[in-house]
């Protein structure tokens, strides 16, 4: 059957999202499986990223130097971009209570978001905005004239969310039905 048999001409075509094209509502694919554990995947890196630097289990944070025990989880990557383009900037940020405690939020928020599936449109806003600046912060990069991991997470975070990734094995399809979500589409 064509896109256009059993409609007239002139008639709009219907309006279905490329992800889910000619699919009824509740049917996956596994294409969608694939979205959703790479959705899943990236909103561990960010959710880990914010456990380490507030308990410093010692992977990336050491004990001494965690959130709880005084430490600024943005000083020790802010500090290192002194020698780079833009790191008379961030290196400023470095340590400033504002700039802990917006990090540490954004870093917790994101993760959530992106593991439950829901607020997909913020997550991968305010995740790409992170990445984009934590990029920025390494400018020039070492090895590659422009593009490193930061640029592709930013990238696949717009795909998860322009894909409705949160919809499979997350809790996308309720939250976006929910009221508050119906009065603020921002929120999806």
């Amino acid at each position: 059957m064509s896109l256009t048999q059993g409609r007239h001409e002139g008639d709009a075509a219907p309006r279905t999202p490329a992800v889910n094209a000619g699919l009824p509502h509740d049917e996956t694919r596994p294409a969608d499986y694939v979205f959703a554990l790479a959705r899943i995947a990236i909103g561990w890196v960010f959710l880990w990223a914010f456990l380490d630097k507030l308990f410093g289990w010692g992977f990336a944070t050491p004990s001494a130097r965690a959130w709880i025990n005084g430490g600024s989880p943005t000083t020790g990557f802010l500090k290192g971009t002194t020698e780079h383009a833009f790191g008379g900037f961030f290196s400023g940020l470095a340590g400033q209570a504002w700039v802990d405690w917006l990090f540490m939020a954004g870093l917790a928020g994101i993760g959530a978001a992106l593991i439950l599936g829901a607020g997909m449109r913020i997550a991968a806003a305010t995740g790409g905005l992170l990445l984009v600046f934590m990029w920025a912060a390494e400018l020039p990069l070492t090895t590659n004239p422009f593009m490193d991991e930061h640029i592709i997470y930013a990238i696949v975070l717009a795909g998860l969310a322009l894909a409705g990734a949160g919809d499979t094995l997350g809790i996308g399809r309720w939250w976006s039905g929910t009221a508050i979500v119906r009065r603020h589409p921002v929120l999806k």
